[in-house]
C-alpha cells in the first residue's frame, strides 16, 4: 500500500496567535497556537505546520519563542516556516525544537538556500513551500505571501527544488485556498508525477470527500488543512475512519 498518508493541521501564526483568511486575505484570530498544537496531537494529527506570517524581525524572535513552547508540548514532527532567509535562521529554529523548516519566497529569491540547508542539516529538514495561482498563462508562483507574482512556473520550480535537496512540496494553490471547495488535484497529480519526493496538499479542503479525492485522484501524500479543523468542521480521528473505509493507507 506504500506510505500511509498524512493529515497536517496548519497553523498560521501572526503576533503569537494562530489566524486564519480566505485566499489568503481576511484573517481573523483563532487561538493560542500551542494550546492548539496540543489538541491536534490528541486529536490524531500526525504532524503540524507552524507558519509565521508576518515575519519582521520583532516577530522572529516572538516565534521563535513560541517554536521552543511548542516543542516542549508536542510528540509529533513539526515543521516551522516564515522570515526564513538564511541558514541561522534554520538553525535558530532547529535549535528551538522544530522538526523542519519550510522556506517560500526565499528560496525563490536565493534557490541555493535549498542547497545549503540540504547539504548542511539534510533534505529531510527542508520543506519548499510553493504559493501559486492558475492565471490566463499556466500556473505561476507567486512571492511575499501571494502578493507578488513571479515568472516561475510551478512545475519546473518544484522540480528544481526536488533537484537541489528539497526533501518535500508543500504546495498551496492560492485560488483554493479557504474557499472549501476542494484541491488542485489536476496541478497535485502533475506535481506527484512528475516529482520523487513526497507531495503536501494545501488549499481547499472543505469536507471528507477533498481529502479522499486529494489522496485518489492528486496522489499527494499528505494533506494540510486549517480552517476545517480550527473551526471543529471535520474531526481528525473521524476523517481517519472515513479514508480507512475509503481503503486509503492511513495511520489511526
Amino acid at each position: 500500500m506504500g506510505l500511509a498518508k498524512r493529515i497536517i493541521p496548519c497553523l498560521d501564526v501572526k503576533n503569537g496567535i494562530t489566524v486564519k483568511g480566505v485566499n489568503f486575505v481576511g484573517l481573523r484570530d483563532i487561538g493560542d497556537p500551542t494550546e492548539l498544537g496540543k489538541a491536534y496531537c490528541k486529536a490524531g494529527a500526525d504532524e503540524l505546520v507552524y507558519l509565521d506570517i508576518t515575519a519582521s524581525y520583532e516577530g522572529r524572535k516572538t516565534f521563535t519563542e513560541l517554536v521552543s513552547r511548542v516543542a516542549k508540548e508536542l510528540n509529533i514532527p513539526f515543521t516551522v516556516g516564515g522570515g526564513i532567509n538564511e541558514l541561522a535562521d534554520v538553525e535558530r529554529l532547529l535549535d528551538a525544537g522544530a522538526d523542519k523548516i519550510s522556506i517560500n519566497s526565499a528560496a525563490l529569491r536565493n534557490p541555493d538556500l535549498i542547497d545549503d540547508i540540504a547539504k548542511s542539516k539534510g533534505s529531510q529538514v527542508c520543506v519548499c513551500a510553493i504559493d501559486a495561482r492558475l492565471d490566463s498563462d499556466g500556473w505561476f508562483c507567486y512571492l511575499k505571501g501571494g502578493r507578488e507574482r513571479t515568472e516561475r512556473d510551478l512545475f519546473e520550480w518544484a522540480y528544481e527544488a526536488q533537484e537541489r535537496g528539497a526533501g518535500e512540496i508543500l504546495f498551496t494553490s492560492m485560488d483554493h485556498d479557504g474557499v472549501k471547495k476542494g484541491y488542485a488535484n489536476e496541478a497535485i497529480n502533475k506535481l506527484a508525477n512528475k516529482l520523487s519526493i513526497p507531495i503536501i496538499a494545501s488549499g481547499g479542503a472543505g469536507c471528507k470527500k477533498d481529502f479522499k479525492d486529494v489522496f485518489i485522484d492528486g496522489h499527494a501524500d499528505a494533506a494540510l488543512a486549517a480552517s476545517v479543523f480550527h473551526l471543529g468542521e471535520i474531526e481528525i480521528r473521524d476523517l481517519k475512519k472515513y479514508l480507512i473505509h475509503e481503503g486509503i493507507n492511513i495511520r489511526i
